[in-house]
């Protein structure tokens, strides 16, 4: 079925004005002279809009070395000319069309983005984690821990900040030495472990990439045996040997830093920055802290300690509410994993970690006020 009209024909090797006959035809359009010649037959695909005054369509044939035009004024037929070719245009179709793509692909790109961040990264992060070499997590371990002691030292005390440095406090730092020796022997991680006592009032330990171990002053007052300490800080080693928290860093910061340990060149980024926050502000999934349990119940019946006296504290603090990534996460978790602990640990014969003296010495290890 045809559509047809009049129009006006320049055939471009002349100037003459033909009043011609536009039809439409199922595959292209037909210029018919006054005397039913053919003028032009020109495929939709092969039309092309030209420059023309808002009430007349102007077209043009796509690539042809000749000039020729046709000029369409009646309305309802440069309509039907608009409906038949792509190429033509004045209702803005194509356009809507580009820009519902160009949304749709945006969209998806988003989605794509979104998924790699939620889904992809934790999973490489994963999967690369055990890939990193010691002397890298090492590497990463210092970087990251100048923020996170830029960010405990709220008071800028500077050396001052640590515990065990002070003359009436060497004692105390050799006790918690001698804890750490027996737990560190016993672990064997291959990696050196850097542990150190802070003044922060939380009731807390942290582990960050590296080996390097932090013990708040808090968590010591709350202590009431070298056991329930010790029980802590082995918890806080296992994390040490599962790589929990390389692979939380690797996972917060991102391909920017994953890319940055392969080149060497992260120390100081804004990765390490945001690498740093996380470790202070995100608790552990359920099932890693089950691990971290399990190893400290192992290591401390490895050094004789008695290992339930991990679930003696955590019930102790539960509820305690403490920045950093935190020991306890809810009452019903804490119960959960005392009996895990308290399955886990059975009844065995333990031996004393420290004596009295010693573990007096420890409980004040934090005894000079930081200036």
């Amino acid at each position: 079925m045809t559509t047809s009209g009049q129009g006006i024909f320049f055939d471009g090797a002349t100037t003459a004005r033909h009043d011609v006959t536009a039809e439409l035809t199922p595959q292209l359009l037909r210029v018919l002279g006054s005397d039913g010649s053919v003028l032009a037959e020109w495929p939709y695909d092969q039309l092309e809009t030209l420059s023309a005054p808002d009430d007349v369509l102007r077209l043009g044939k796509a690539g042809s070395p000749l000039l020729a035009r046709l000029e369409i004024r009646d309305p309802q037929l440069a309509a039907a000319i608009d409906e038949r070719s792509l190429p033509v245009d004045r209702s803005g179709r194509s356009e809507r069309r580009m820009r519902a793509k160009v949304v749709a692909w945006s969209l998806a790109a988003t989605a794509s983005l979104l998924l790699v961040a939620l889904i992809g990264v934790p999973r490489i992060a994963t999967q690369l984690t055990p890939l990193v070499p010691y002397a890298l997590e090492r590497k990463l371990g210092t970087a990251v821990d100048t923020q996170v002691r830029t960010s405990l030292d709220t008071r800028h005390a500077g050396a001052a900040f640590e515990c065990g440095n002070a003359e009436t406090e060497r004692s105390g730092r050799a006790a918690f030495d001698k804890l750490m020796g027996r737990l560190e022997t016993a672990a064997a991680l291959p990696i050196p472990l850097d542990t150190r006592v802070v003044r922060s009032p939380d009731t807390n330990a942290i582990t960050l990439p590296g080996g390097h171990v932090y013990v708040f002053q808090g968590l010591i007052d709350k202590a009431a045996t070298p056991d329930e300490l010790a029980g802590v800080i082995a918890h806080e080693l296992g994390h040490a040997a599962h790589r929990d928290g390389t692979r939380t860093v690797l996972q917060a910061a991102g391909l920017s830093l994953m890319f940055g340990m392969f080149l060497g060149d992260f120390v100081g980024g804004g990765a390490v920055v945001f690498a740093a926050k996380t470790i202070l502000q995100t608790s552990y999934t359920r099932d890693v802290e089950t691990a971290a349990d399990a190893y400290g119940v192992a290591l401390m019946t490895r050094i004789g300690g008695d290992p339930r006296a991990l679930g003696t504290i955590l019930l102790r603090i539960a509820g305690t509410t403490h920045p950093g990534p935190k020991l306890l996460l809810d009452h019903p978790e804490t119960r959960d994993r005392v009996a895990f602990i308290e399955a886990m640990a059975g009844s065995r014969p333990t031996t004393p970690l420290l004596d009295q003296r010693e573990w007096a010495a420890l409980k004040s290890i934090c005894s000079e006020r930081a200036r």
